[in-house]
């Protein structure tokens, strides 16, 4: 009698956070490597080679290239699908409170930004912006997918949200510190930010409760 065959363990946010690490770091470096050799004619097989992508230095190497802009144009169709078909989804992230509260924060900063004239050169202003605008992407992918075997990649996406907002708050101290930002908007700002920061942290709480109901009496 053949052995019965055992179920595919279900990821947790750990596995998950591993995994999103392991790509961030492939990620970044095959930015750098894109950056240094963008003007060498061989560079997508140079690259290649750098990544261990050794599958791709055969004689199908030279065609990776023409390979590498058809999936990018596939993603740009899928990824203009996906935005058509958000904008009909009443229940789709954009519809979330926390995404909705992030997403306004960071026009809120934009429009800070207006009425205090550029502050392009301001480090904190820079980093504030950029970390606010990471904390709605990461909410984003995390309210996107309710499937419920991906509980562990949506509090892997949360916890990277509330990163982001951890370090949104420690520029809005610094941009504080650096321009004299007045007492009124420096409140505004900070309290903007504790609410998604207390948003997300019970956000986790509940998808933890459900992952625990779920999975750990299996």
């Amino acid at each position: 009698m053949a052995d019965k065959e055992e179920p595919e363990r279900v990821w947790d946010e750990y596995d998950w956070e591993r995994f999103l690490q392991q790509q961030d770091q492939k990620t970044e470096k095959y930015m750098e490597l894109l950056e240094r050799y963008m003007d060498d004619p061989n560079r997508d097989q140079i690259i290649a080679r750098e990544m261990g992508w050794f599958h791709l230095l055969d004689k199908d190497g030279e065609k990776w290239a023409e390979n590498v802009d058809s999936l990018f144009d596939l993603e740009l169709q899928e990824g203009e699908k996906a935005e058509v078909e958000a904008e009909g989804d009443v229940e789709g992230f954009e519809a979330h409170p926390l995404y909705k509260a992030s997403f306004a924060l960071t026009i809120w900063i934009d429009q800070l930004y207006e009425d205090l004239g550029d502050l392009q050169s301001q480090s904190a202003a820079v980093k504030l912006s950029t970390q606010a605008a990471v904390a709605s992407a990461k909410l984003a992918a995390a309210l996107s997918d309710d499937d419920v075997d991906e509980i562990g990649m949506t509090i892997a996406y949360l916890k990277r949200a509330l990163k982001a907002v951890m370090l949104a708050q420690e520029a809005a101290v610094q941009l504080r510190n650096e321009i004299g930002l007045d007492g009124e908007r420096f409140g505004m700002l900070s309290h903007r930010l504790f609410q998604i920061r207390d948003g997300i942290i019970e956000l986790m709480g509940d998808y933890r409760a459900e992952w625990r109901r779920r999975f750990k009496s299996e």
